[in-house]
């Protein structure tokens, strides 16, 4: 029987902010759950559009242009190229969804830069 993924469950693994987890594999694309809290890194991702799903708090991304204020269950996708920076001064619980190859802090290496790290959050 095909297991399901709990969300919740993989991001109990974890407490470090801007720390991303690899819960699924698409294709060539990651599937991560990240805990957000603070500042994160300006950075873009030149070859790659990016997705941030918030499943819980809020999350401001910003862009030199513009920022994008999401909630709980809201989300958008971050044109490649695009320089951004997300934010949460009180805390939120994200699903990013990018190439596997793809570094979090991308062309702008930072104390913030995580290597690939997978979890295991299946449901039976």
């Amino acid at each position: 029987m095909p297991r399901s993924i709990d969300l919740a469950q993989a991001l109990s693994t974890f407490s470090q902010p801007w720390s991303p987890r690899t819960v699924a594999v698409m294709n060539d694309y990651d599937v991560r759950v990240v805990k957000a809290h603070g500042e994160f890194t300006w950075h873009s991702h030149p070859d790659t559009d990016e997705l941030f799903l918030v499943v819980g708090g809020s999350l401001t991304i910003r862009m030199e242009a513009e920022e994008v204020i999401l909630g709980s269950g809201q989300m958008y996708v971050v044109p490649k190229g695009v320089r951004h920076q997300p934010f949460s001064a009180e805390g939120a619980d994200v699903v990013l969804i990018e190439p596997s190859a793809t570094v979090n802090t991308g062309d702008t290496r930072s104390h913030l830069t995580f290597e690939r790290a997978v979890v295991n959050a299946s449901r039976q």
